[in-house]
């Protein structure tokens, strides 16, 4: 039996995914983003990290932590299920699959939001996912920037192994919504919006597309964890520039689930 680590629950969740949902939020993310929401979750230890004042993570077994979950089926309706996030859920992927294969059997409707940093088509670790994708229904992905040098600069990984994963989740069919976050400066470029549309154009299961306009809400957070935001004087976009991305990134093609 895996235990998780988790970092908080939200019970009534309506931005992550289709209908009401249960979001988990594990803790622990090998990724450092600048434009990172969720600085709380980067430490993998339940114990050690900066750790908000009201934070209390906490390890469960996926049969618990179901258990919480379904107390709130009622509130789900027929678009409803769990979603899981993070910080990083496919770096708990023994956890993960005892806890949506269990979903699953209870008929629940399974979405994972994840950055896909932890992909690889080898070994065991590809056997996991393989396992895990089939109790799977939807998947939240973002490409932070399709630009392999800037995407290392702006989150401490090169991006090779998360297109790659874009690319088998498209060969086995497996649904998609991509998540843009707009950041001024750092992923609003056109000649960048451009090349992740045409990454797009290459996919076959993505079922919607978001623009998510950057804000300086997290700035509060970081200073509460004594970390330093390297984000603190960048503005949010304007509605011109968010339509502008919206446009190369021909978002209202893609209509299900609007």
């Amino acid at each position: 039996m895996a235990l998780g680590r988790i970092n908080k629950l939200e019970t009534f969740g309506s931005v992550d995914g289709p209908g009401v949902r249960f979001v988990v939020f594990l803790q622990g993310c090998p990724m450092r983003c600048k434009f990172c929401h969720n600085p709380e979750t980067w430490d993998f230890s339940i114990e050690g990290g900066a750790r908000l004042p009201a934070e209390a993570p906490f390890e469960t077994s996926a049969d618990d932590l179901l258990k919480k979950a379904l107390r709130y089926r009622s509130y789900w309706g027929a678009e409803g299920g769990i979603t899981v996030s993070g910080g990083e859920p496919l770096a708990q992927l023994d956890f993960m699959i005892e806890f949506f294969e269990a979903a699953k059997a209870a008929g629940v409707h399974t979405c994972i939001d994840t950055s896909g940093v932890t992909f690889s088509r080898n070994g065991t670790t590809f056997e996991k996912i393989e396992r895990l994708m089939k109790a799977t229904d939807l998947l939240l992905v973002d490409i932070k920037h399709i630009d392999n040098v800037v995407h290392k600069e702006r989150t401490g990984h090169d991006n090779a192994n998360i297109l790659d994963f874009f690319r088998y989740l498209d060969e086995i069919r497996k649904p998609i919504w991509i998540r843009h976050v707009l950041v001024p400066g750092i992923s609003d470029d056109d000649s960048a919006l451009m090349r992740t549309r045409d990454f797009i154009r290459t996919l076959g299961n993505v079922e919607r597309i978001d623009v998510l306009p950057y804000h300086p809400l997290a700035l509060a957070k970081y200073q509460q964890l004594g970390i330093d935001y390297p984000l603190k004087d960048v503005k949010s976009p304007s509605a011109e520039r968010v339509a502008n991305a919206n446009t190369i990134l021909e978002t209202a093609k893609y209509t299900r689930w609007k």
